[in-house]
C-alpha cells in the first residue's frame, strides 16, 4: 500500500511538472497566429480581453510580444561583460513575455490596481500591452492600430518618443518595421480563424 501511494504521488508530481513545462514552452510555430492560439489554450481569450478593455488590437499585441521575447515566458536581456570576458550584471531589469522593466511594471500595477500581476504570465502581459498602448494613444496621440509607432513608444518610453530618440537609432526603426510587417501578417491570419477562436474551438488541438 505504501509503495502504491508513493508511486501515485510520484506520478502526480511528474504529471504536474509536465503540464507546467508544456504551459510555459513557446509555441511551435511563431509565424502563424492561428497556430499559436490553437496550441496555447486561453491565450486568445487573454489577448482579446485586452483588446476589448484597452482597444489595442490582438495582432499588434502579438507582434510586440514576438519581437520582445519570441513568446518565452521568462525571457531576460543578456548579461554584460566585466573586462570583456567575465559575465556580469544584466543590461536591464527587463523580464518576461514583454521584456518589461521594473519601473514600468510598477507604474502599470499602481495605475491599474493589478498588484498581483506577473511579467511571466501571458494574461497579465497582454493586459499590460493593451494598457501601455492606450497610454501611448492618450499621451502621444499614437493610434492603437499603428504597430510601427506603438513599438517605438514601447521601446523608447513615452519621454523618449516625445524627444524622438528613435531618429538616432536607424536599427530601431528597422526593427519597428519588422514589428509592423508581422502585425499585418498576424492580422491577415486572424481574419481567417478568429471566428473559430471566438467560438472556443481553440480548446481542441489541431
Amino acid at each position: 500500500m505504501l509503495l502504491s501511494s508513493v508511486a501515485r504521488l510520484s506520478y502526480a508530481i511528474l504529471l504536474v511538472g509536465s503540464l507546467t513545462a508544456c504551459a510555459t514552452e513557446p509555441p511551435r510555430n511563431l509565424n502563424d497566429s492561428c497556430s499559436i492560439f490553437r496550441e496555447k489554450n486561453g491565450w486568445y481569450k487573454s489577448a482579446n480581453n485586452s483588446f476589448k478593455k484597452w482597444g489595442m488590437p490582438v495582432h499588434v499585441q502579438m507582434a510586440i510580444i514576438h519581437q520582445e521575447s519570441r513568446f518565452v515566458h521568462d525571457a531576460k536581456p543578456p548579461r554584460g561583460k566585466l573586462l570583456w570576458v567575465i559575465p556580469w550584471k544584466r543590461l536591464s531589469s527587463a523580464y518576461g513575455y514583454g521584456q518589461i522593466k521594473d519601473g514600468t511594471w510598477d507604474w502599470y500595477r499602481d495605475s491599474t490596481g493589478n498588484r498581483w500581476a506577473d511579467r511571466d504570465d501571458f494574461d497579465d502581459v497582454t493586459d499590460f500591452i493593451g494598457w501601455y498602448g492606450a497610454m501611448s494613444n492618450r499621451l502621444l496621440g499614437i493610434s492603437r492600430w499603428d504597430a510601427y509607432s506603438q513599438y517605438l513608444a514601447y521601446h523608447e518610453g513615452h519621454g523618449g518618443y516625445r524627444r524622438k530618440t528613435y531618429n538616432k537609432k536607424p536599427w530601431l526603426k528597422g526593427v519597428s518595421r519588422k514589428v509592423e510587417a508581422r502585425a499585418v501578417e498576424y492580422r491577415a491570419q486572424l481574419g481567417a480563424c478568429s471566428g473559430s477562436l471566438d467560438k472556443g474551438w481553440s480548446l481542441w488541438p489541431f
